[in-house]
């Protein structure tokens, strides 16, 4: 959903692409570093979910174990995932959104970047897709200020 201020009693006037082409961007953010990595991808599974389990691990400095905290997605808990050794999967309780940092990262994503917008093709979507991640990575300390939860620094101080 997006949310557009505007005067009480009338609707805001927002183009809506009804027709059926996506994209979808997987990814991870790290709030300690103000970093993430990503893939934009034609379609979610979990052979989506290995190919970005293998870019988080790659890009974390040597040394470094990741504790990756994700939903119960279906493609999250597929019997195919094979998760790298310096990765360790934390699943959230069902129905608890808010406690996903990266749902945070994504509402910002549609706000700033991607609703209310007509693309011509799907290559345009994946275009707009990088995009928007791309000025996400470059904007200093958004990240930190969308995904840094109190709740996680507790968990290791």
């Amino acid at each position: 959903m997006v949310r557009r201020w505007f005067q009480r009693g009338m609707r805001p006037r927002m183009v809506k692409d009804q027709r059926y082409r996506s994209a979808y961007i997987f990814g991870a953010v790290c709030p300690a570093r103000d970093t993430g990595a990503a893939l934009v991808l034609p379609h979610v599974s979990g052979a989506a979910m290995n190919l970005l389990l293998e870019e988080v691990a790659s890009q974390l400095p040597p040394g470094t174990h990741a504790a990756m905290v994700i939903d119960n997605a279906g493609w999250h808990v597929a019997n195919e995932l094979r998760v790298p050794p310096n990765i360790t999967l934390v699943h959230l309780p069902p129905y608890s959104p808010e406690l996903n940092a990266i749902e945070k990262v994504w509402q910002y994503l549609r706000d700033r970047y991607l609703s209310g917008r007509l693309f011509s093709d799907t290559r345009a979507i994946v275009d707009a897709c990088c995009t928007a991640w791309n000025n996400l990575i470059a904007e200093a300390g958004r990240i930190r200020s969308l995904a840094d939860f109190e709740w996680a620094q507790q968990v290791n101080p």
